[in-house]
Protein backbone atom coordinates (compact mmCIF):
# COMPACT_ATOMS: atom_id res chain seq x y z
CA UNK A 1 0.00 0.00 0.00
CA UNK A 2 1.42 3.35 -0.86
CA UNK A 3 2.05 5.29 2.25
CA UNK A 4 0.47 8.96 2.15
CA UNK A 5 2.62 11.67 2.74
CA UNK A 6 -0.19 13.78 3.85
CA UNK A 7 -0.70 15.01 7.52
CA UNK A 8 -3.41 12.82 9.11
CA UNK A 9 -5.33 13.52 12.09
CA UNK A 10 -8.92 13.67 13.48
CA UNK A 11 -11.36 16.42 13.62
CA UNK A 12 -13.10 17.06 17.19
CA UNK A 13 -16.73 17.66 16.33
CA UNK A 14 -18.46 20.47 17.89
CA UNK A 15 -21.04 18.40 19.60
CA UNK A 16 -17.92 16.71 21.83
CA UNK A 17 -17.88 17.71 25.04
CA UNK A 18 -15.56 20.59 25.57
CA UNK A 19 -13.41 18.47 28.71
CA UNK A 20 -12.86 15.40 25.73
CA UNK A 21 -10.39 17.32 23.82
CA UNK A 22 -7.73 17.02 26.06
CA UNK A 23 -8.20 13.36 25.69
CA UNK A 24 -8.42 13.23 22.37
CA UNK A 25 -5.25 15.19 22.06
CA UNK A 26 -3.46 12.90 24.40
CA UNK A 27 -4.24 9.74 22.87
CA UNK A 28 -3.41 11.23 18.90
CA UNK A 29 -0.19 12.59 20.08
CA UNK A 30 0.55 9.32 21.63
CA UNK A 31 -0.43 7.14 19.61
CA UNK A 32 1.52 8.99 16.15
CA UNK A 33 -1.05 11.14 14.88
CA UNK A 34 -0.03 14.22 12.87
CA UNK A 35 -2.52 16.53 14.16
CA UNK A 36 -6.30 17.70 15.24
CA UNK A 37 -8.68 19.78 14.25
CA UNK A 38 -11.07 21.99 16.27
CA UNK A 39 -14.24 23.17 15.03
CA UNK A 40 -15.92 26.54 15.92
CA UNK A 41 -19.44 26.51 15.00
CA UNK A 42 -22.10 28.94 16.69
CA UNK A 43 -23.27 28.39 19.42
CA UNK A 44 -21.33 25.53 20.73
CA UNK A 45 -17.65 25.42 21.92
CA UNK A 46 -15.13 28.10 21.25
CA UNK A 47 -12.29 27.33 19.30
CA UNK A 48 -9.08 29.01 20.44
CA UNK A 49 -9.86 27.50 23.79
CA UNK A 50 -10.17 23.95 22.76
CA UNK A 51 -6.75 24.66 20.11
CA UNK A 52 -4.77 26.00 23.97
CA UNK A 53 -5.95 22.76 25.50
CA UNK A 54 -5.25 20.37 23.08
CA UNK A 55 -1.79 22.11 22.54
CA UNK A 56 -1.18 22.20 26.59
CA UNK A 57 -1.31 18.61 27.03
CA UNK A 58 0.75 17.53 24.00
CA UNK A 59 4.47 17.42 22.68
CA UNK A 60 4.36 16.88 19.06
CA UNK A 61 0.78 17.41 17.64
CA UNK A 62 -0.12 19.98 15.33
CA UNK A 63 -3.56 21.37 16.22
CA UNK A 64 -5.52 23.16 13.15
CA UNK A 65 -8.76 25.64 14.00
CA UNK A 66 -11.17 25.39 11.26
CA UNK A 67 -12.68 28.22 11.29
CA UNK A 68 -13.17 31.04 12.84
CA UNK A 69 -15.83 33.34 11.53
CA UNK A 70 -13.99 36.63 10.42
CA UNK A 71 -16.35 39.04 11.73
CA UNK A 72 -17.21 37.28 15.04
CA UNK A 73 -13.85 38.37 16.43
CA UNK A 74 -12.50 42.13 15.49
CA UNK A 75 -9.35 41.24 13.07
CA UNK A 76 -6.67 42.87 16.25
CA UNK A 77 -8.28 40.03 18.87
CA UNK A 78 -8.11 37.31 16.03
CA UNK A 79 -4.38 38.73 15.17
CA UNK A 80 -3.77 38.22 18.91
CA UNK A 81 -5.55 35.11 19.86
CA UNK A 82 -3.50 33.07 16.81
CA UNK A 83 -0.44 35.01 18.09
CA UNK A 84 -0.90 33.73 21.78
CA UNK A 85 -1.45 30.36 20.59
CA UNK A 86 1.04 29.69 17.81
CA UNK A 87 3.57 30.93 21.16
CA UNK A 88 2.17 28.27 23.54
CA UNK A 89 3.64 25.47 20.59
CA UNK A 90 5.57 27.47 17.96
CA UNK A 91 5.14 25.53 14.95
CA UNK A 92 2.36 23.33 15.96
CA UNK A 93 -0.71 25.53 15.35
CA UNK A 94 -2.90 26.25 12.07
CA UNK A 95 -5.20 28.71 11.58
CA UNK A 96 -8.29 28.74 9.86
CA UNK A 97 -10.72 31.98 8.94
CA UNK A 98 -14.41 32.00 7.04
CA UNK A 99 -17.62 33.61 6.13
CA UNK A 100 -19.46 31.80 9.07
CA UNK A 101 -22.81 30.66 8.38
CA UNK A 102 -24.39 33.83 7.68
CA UNK A 103 -28.17 33.40 9.25
CA UNK A 104 -25.50 32.68 12.58
CA UNK A 105 -23.56 35.69 11.98
CA UNK A 106 -27.21 37.22 11.86
CA UNK A 107 -28.19 35.87 15.26
CA UNK A 108 -25.29 37.84 16.13
CA UNK A 109 -26.15 40.84 14.75
CA UNK A 110 -22.55 41.26 12.62
CA UNK A 111 -23.89 39.71 9.81
CA UNK A 112 -21.55 41.86 7.07
CA UNK A 113 -23.25 43.24 3.68
CA UNK A 114 -20.58 41.68 2.20
CA UNK A 115 -19.10 38.49 3.88
CA UNK A 116 -16.39 38.19 0.54
CA UNK A 117 -14.43 41.82 1.40
CA UNK A 118 -15.35 41.15 5.09
CA UNK A 119 -13.59 38.13 4.82
CA UNK A 120 -10.45 39.74 2.72
CA UNK A 121 -10.35 42.74 4.95
CA UNK A 122 -9.83 40.73 7.90
CA UNK A 123 -7.55 38.10 6.60
CA UNK A 124 -5.18 40.90 4.95
CA UNK A 125 -5.12 42.57 8.80
CA UNK A 126 -4.48 39.52 10.78
CA UNK A 127 -1.71 38.26 8.26
CA UNK A 128 0.08 41.45 8.35
CA UNK A 129 -0.32 41.72 12.19
CA UNK A 130 1.16 38.43 12.63
CA UNK A 131 3.91 39.02 10.49
CA UNK A 132 5.07 41.66 13.20
CA UNK A 133 3.75 44.92 11.29
CA UNK A 134 1.96 47.97 12.22
CA UNK A 135 -0.85 48.05 10.49
CA UNK A 136 -3.54 51.56 10.20
CA UNK A 137 -6.35 50.79 8.06
CA UNK A 138 -9.81 52.05 7.41
CA UNK A 139 -11.73 49.71 5.39
CA UNK A 140 -15.26 48.46 5.45
CA UNK A 141 -15.23 46.40 8.39
CA UNK A 142 -11.69 46.87 9.37
CA UNK A 143 -10.71 49.34 11.10
CA UNK A 144 -7.26 49.77 13.13
CA UNK A 145 -5.37 52.63 14.05
CA UNK A 146 -1.62 52.07 14.68
CA UNK A 147 -1.92 48.58 15.90
CA UNK A 148 0.88 46.45 16.31
CA UNK A 149 1.41 42.93 18.22
CA UNK A 150 3.89 43.13 21.18
CA UNK A 151 4.81 39.37 20.39
CA UNK A 152 4.18 38.49 16.73
CA UNK A 153 5.20 35.03 16.16
CA UNK A 154 8.63 34.46 14.98
CA UNK A 155 7.45 32.24 11.72
CA UNK A 156 3.54 33.16 11.00
CA UNK A 157 1.61 29.99 10.24
CA UNK A 158 -0.22 30.25 6.91
CA UNK A 159 -3.90 31.66 7.55
CA UNK A 160 -6.21 29.03 5.70
CA UNK A 161 -9.28 29.68 4.74
CA UNK A 162 -12.80 27.35 4.96
CA UNK A 163 -14.64 28.30 2.44
CA UNK A 164 -16.59 27.36 -0.77
CA UNK A 165 -17.42 28.64 -4.25
CA UNK A 166 -15.38 29.17 -7.15
CA UNK A 167 -15.35 33.86 -5.92
CA UNK A 168 -13.90 32.95 -2.18
CA UNK A 169 -11.86 29.95 -3.71
CA UNK A 170 -9.86 32.88 -5.80
CA UNK A 171 -9.59 35.23 -2.98
CA UNK A 172 -8.11 32.41 -0.96
CA UNK A 173 -5.54 31.87 -3.66
CA UNK A 174 -4.77 35.60 -3.70
CA UNK A 175 -4.68 36.43 0.01
CA UNK A 176 -4.48 33.33 1.79
CA UNK A 177 -2.16 30.58 2.74
CA UNK A 178 -4.24 27.51 1.77
CA UNK A 179 -7.71 26.54 2.55
CA UNK A 180 -9.87 24.12 4.52
CA UNK A 181 -12.19 21.99 2.62
CA UNK A 182 -14.83 20.98 4.10
CA UNK A 183 -16.61 17.38 3.84
CA UNK A 184 -17.43 15.53 1.81
CA UNK A 185 -13.64 16.88 -0.02
CA UNK A 186 -12.77 14.26 -2.55
CA UNK A 187 -10.08 14.29 -5.23
CA UNK A 188 -12.17 15.94 -7.25
CA UNK A 189 -13.19 18.51 -5.15
CA UNK A 190 -9.79 19.32 -4.11
CA UNK A 191 -8.25 19.78 -7.83
CA UNK A 192 -11.39 21.79 -8.60
CA UNK A 193 -11.10 23.97 -5.43
CA UNK A 194 -7.02 24.68 -6.38
CA UNK A 195 -7.80 25.00 -9.83
CA UNK A 196 -10.36 27.82 -8.65
CA UNK A 197 -7.40 29.45 -6.23
CA UNK A 198 -5.42 29.85 -9.24
CA UNK A 199 -2.82 27.18 -8.24
CA UNK A 200 -1.01 29.28 -6.47
CA UNK A 201 2.91 28.73 -5.57
CA UNK A 202 2.93 27.24 -1.85
CA UNK A 203 -0.50 26.89 -1.46
CA UNK A 204 -2.05 24.69 1.89
CA UNK A 205 -4.66 22.23 1.26
CA UNK A 206 -6.48 21.10 4.10
CA UNK A 207 -9.35 18.64 4.18
CA UNK A 208 -12.18 17.64 6.15
CA UNK A 209 -13.49 14.07 5.44
CA UNK A 210 -16.34 11.93 6.49
CA UNK A 211 -14.88 9.15 8.31
CA UNK A 212 -16.53 5.82 9.11
CA UNK A 213 -14.47 2.36 9.23
CA UNK A 214 -16.20 -0.99 9.83
CA UNK A 215 -15.35 -4.66 9.46
CA UNK A 216 -17.28 -5.19 6.19
CA UNK A 217 -18.08 -2.41 3.44
CA UNK A 218 -21.94 -2.67 4.21
CA UNK A 219 -22.19 -1.96 7.11
CA UNK A 220 -19.90 1.21 6.37
CA UNK A 221 -22.17 1.96 3.54
CA UNK A 222 -25.38 1.69 5.86
CA UNK A 223 -24.04 4.11 8.44
CA UNK A 224 -22.99 7.07 6.14
CA UNK A 225 -26.07 6.45 3.54
CA UNK A 226 -28.44 9.08 5.06
CA UNK A 227 -25.31 11.33 5.32
CA UNK A 228 -24.74 11.43 2.07
CA UNK A 229 -28.75 12.07 1.20
CA UNK A 230 -28.80 15.04 2.94
CA UNK A 231 -25.81 16.23 1.08
CA UNK A 232 -27.65 15.25 -1.87
CA UNK A 233 -30.73 16.88 -0.78
CA UNK A 234 -29.20 20.31 -0.05
CA UNK A 235 -26.52 20.24 -3.01
CA UNK A 236 -23.89 20.20 -1.27
CA UNK A 237 -21.32 21.71 -3.52
CA UNK A 238 -18.43 19.37 -2.68
CA UNK A 239 -20.42 16.72 -4.92
CA UNK A 240 -20.53 18.81 -7.99
CA UNK A 241 -17.43 17.75 -8.91
CA UNK A 242 -17.54 14.03 -8.78
CA UNK A 243 -17.38 12.25 -11.84
CA UNK A 244 -20.13 10.02 -11.32
CA UNK A 245 -22.74 13.04 -9.98
CA UNK A 246 -25.08 13.07 -12.69
CA UNK A 247 -25.63 9.18 -12.17
CA UNK A 248 -25.43 9.81 -8.00
CA UNK A 249 -28.42 11.98 -8.33
CA UNK A 250 -30.14 9.30 -10.86
CA UNK A 251 -29.73 6.83 -8.72
CA UNK A 252 -31.02 8.64 -5.69
CA UNK A 253 -33.83 9.79 -7.38
CA UNK A 254 -34.93 6.10 -8.28
CA UNK A 255 -34.14 4.27 -5.10
CA UNK A 256 -33.24 6.43 -2.74
CA UNK A 257 -31.12 5.96 0.28
CA UNK A 258 -31.07 1.83 -0.35
CA UNK A 259 -29.14 2.65 -3.97
CA UNK A 260 -26.95 4.74 -2.60
CA UNK A 261 -25.87 2.04 -0.15
CA UNK A 262 -25.30 -0.52 -2.95
CA UNK A 263 -23.44 2.06 -5.14
CA UNK A 264 -20.08 1.01 -6.63
CA UNK A 265 -17.07 0.91 -4.36
CA UNK A 266 -15.00 3.11 -6.31
CA UNK A 267 -17.84 5.95 -6.15
CA UNK A 268 -17.67 5.58 -2.16
CA UNK A 269 -13.97 6.19 -2.09
CA UNK A 270 -13.76 8.87 -4.08
CA UNK A 271 -16.61 10.88 -1.65
CA UNK A 272 -14.70 9.22 1.43
CA UNK A 273 -12.53 7.24 3.78
CA UNK A 274 -16.04 5.18 4.26
CA UNK A 275 -15.94 1.05 4.08
CA UNK A 276 -13.09 -0.89 5.21
CA UNK A 277 -9.74 0.49 6.66
CA UNK A 278 -8.26 -0.59 3.17
CA UNK A 279 -11.02 1.74 1.21
CA UNK A 280 -10.11 4.74 3.91
CA UNK A 281 -6.42 4.10 3.06
CA UNK A 282 -7.12 4.02 -0.35
CA UNK A 283 -9.67 7.27 -0.29
CA UNK A 284 -6.08 9.17 1.44
CA UNK A 285 -3.81 8.04 -0.99
CA UNK A 286 -6.28 9.16 -3.42
CA UNK A 287 -5.89 12.86 -1.74
CA UNK A 288 -1.98 12.64 -1.43
CA UNK A 289 -2.30 12.24 -5.28
CA UNK A 290 -4.46 15.10 -5.31
CA UNK A 291 -2.26 17.20 -3.43
CA UNK A 292 -3.83 17.62 0.04
CA UNK A 293 -1.10 18.59 3.05
CA UNK A 294 -3.50 17.63 6.02
CA UNK A 295 -6.42 15.40 6.38
CA UNK A 296 -8.71 15.69 9.04
CA UNK A 297 -10.97 12.03 9.60
CA UNK A 298 -14.35 13.17 10.51
CA UNK A 299 -16.23 10.90 12.68
CA UNK A 300 -19.79 10.56 13.72
CA UNK A 301 -20.90 13.49 16.07
CA UNK A 302 -21.79 11.28 18.51
CA UNK A 303 -19.24 10.52 21.04
CA UNK A 304 -20.34 7.09 21.68
CA UNK A 305 -19.98 6.16 17.65
CA UNK A 306 -17.33 8.35 16.57
CA UNK A 307 -14.48 7.94 19.44
CA UNK A 308 -14.07 4.08 18.89
CA UNK A 309 -13.16 5.39 15.28
CA UNK A 310 -10.11 6.91 16.95
CA UNK A 311 -8.13 3.63 17.01
CA UNK A 312 -8.53 3.46 13.13
CA UNK A 313 -7.15 7.33 12.72
CA UNK A 314 -4.39 6.05 14.65
CA UNK A 315 -4.13 3.19 11.96
CA UNK A 316 -3.93 4.82 9.37
CA UNK A 317 -1.14 7.82 10.19
CA UNK A 318 1.19 4.80 10.99
CA UNK A 319 1.01 3.02 7.80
Amino acid sequence: MTLTSAAIGMCFPRTYPAALVKDVARRLDAGGADELWVIEDCFYTAGPSLVSAALSVTERLTVGLGIVPAVVRTAAVTAMEFATLDALAPGRFLPGIGHGVQDWMGQMGVRPKSPLTALEEVTVAVDRLLAGEEVTVDGQYVHLDKVKLDAPPATAPPILLGVRGPKSMALAGRVAGGVVLAEPASPSYVRAAVEQAGSPEGFVVAVFSAFCVRSDRKTAYEWTAPWLAGLIGEKNPGLATLPFYDELLKRFDEQGVPGLVTMPVDWWTEIGPIGTLDDAAAHLDALNAAGVHHVGLFPDPEVEHGLPQLDFVLELANR
